[in-house]
């Protein structure tokens, strides 16, 4: 009798086991997913906010001036960075670029001109914001041109687009597969005790009585799931890290949050949720139905 109880406490910690780590693994997939997306957001802004838009100062314009400009133009509230270029700087990376100083066929004169290069905030880095900045830019006094690669800005938004709708198509059936994996492990795990359930429901217990012991297993499976996902994906972001530590650049610690937030609450309401269903499903069935299927 004793070997019996042992044989069914092992088999019942195995089950467990099994769907733990099953559940992990889905977890980790949709873990994968969300933090995809939100890398994939980040990545957007970080490449947006890097694009330049350039304001060519007029050739008279003097530093005290081109400083008054700089004050005024970093309150637009359009304006996410911006770096003052002087005369010599032009003058020496342009001499940089052609192996001669060009100031020498100019009889000693600098014929350049300073300019202001300008980063925007994300949300105004497409052509049509940037086609009115660069009007309300020229109005200024001592700005004689503003340049900017419309080409480059059109292809940028473009597949930053693509991508963005590829990455929640992509989050919408991975969220769908994975509810349907963890629902079938659930599902199987509950059935080896459907028989468990109708000697219950001939005793008399009611159905919250039956299902709570189910639901309490499946808060803690689902805990420790997410801590084995997390764990997996934390892995893997600090080898990512190790390998290439730029890409920390756009995994910041909100995304690492959210993305643990949603790996754990995910965990815990799919578990239960499946739980509750497969357990009404056997709660249900006559006792002659648990034997057909």
């Amino acid at each position: 009798m004793a070997k019996k109880r042992n044989r069914t406490r092992s088999h019942h910690g195995l089950q467990v086991v099994t769907l733990c780590i099953s559940t992990a693994m889905v977890l980790v997939l949709l873990g994968m997913v969300v933090l995809t997306v939100l890398t994939g957001r980040n990545l957007s802004q970080y490449v947006k906010e890097n694009l330049t838009v350039t304001m060519v100062l007029s050739p008279e314009t003097t530093p005290q001036e081109a400083a008054q400009l700089c004050k005024r133009v970093k309150t637009l509230r359009y304006i996410n960075d911006l770096k003052y270029v002087s005369k010599d700087d032009v003058r020496k990376e342009l001499a940089k670029e052609l192996g001669t100083d060009p100031a020498e066929f100019m009889g000693g004169e600098n014929p350049l001109s300073a300019s202001l290069e300008l980063k925007l905030h994300a949300d105004y880095a497409n052509n049509d914001s940037i086609k009115w900045i660069s009007t309300e830019l020229k109005k200024m006094h001592g700005v004689s041109e503003v340049d900017y690669r419309k080409e480059l800005i059109e292809t940028v938004n473009k597949r930053l687009g693509q991508i963005s709708l590829v990455l929640l198509v992509l989050a919408a059936l991975l969220t769908i597969v994975s509810f349907s994996l963890i629902n079938n492990t659930i599902r199987l795990a509950i059935y080896a005790r459907r028989f468990s359930i109708h000697t219950m429901k001939l005793v008399g217990a009611s159905w919250n009585f039956i299902r709570w012991p189910f639901l309490r297993n499946a808060i803690g499976q689902g805990f420790l799931s997410a801590f084995i996902a997390l764990a997996v994906l934390g892995g893997g972001i600090y080898a990512l890290n190790t390998y290439e530590p730029d890409i920390m650049t756009v995994i910041d610690i909100n995304v690492l949050l959210i993305t643990a937030g949603a790996v754990l609450l995910f965990g815990l309401i799919i578990t239960l949720f499946c739980a509750w269903l497969s357990v009404n499903k056997f709660l249900k069935m006559k006792a002659g139905e648990l034997y057909k299927i």
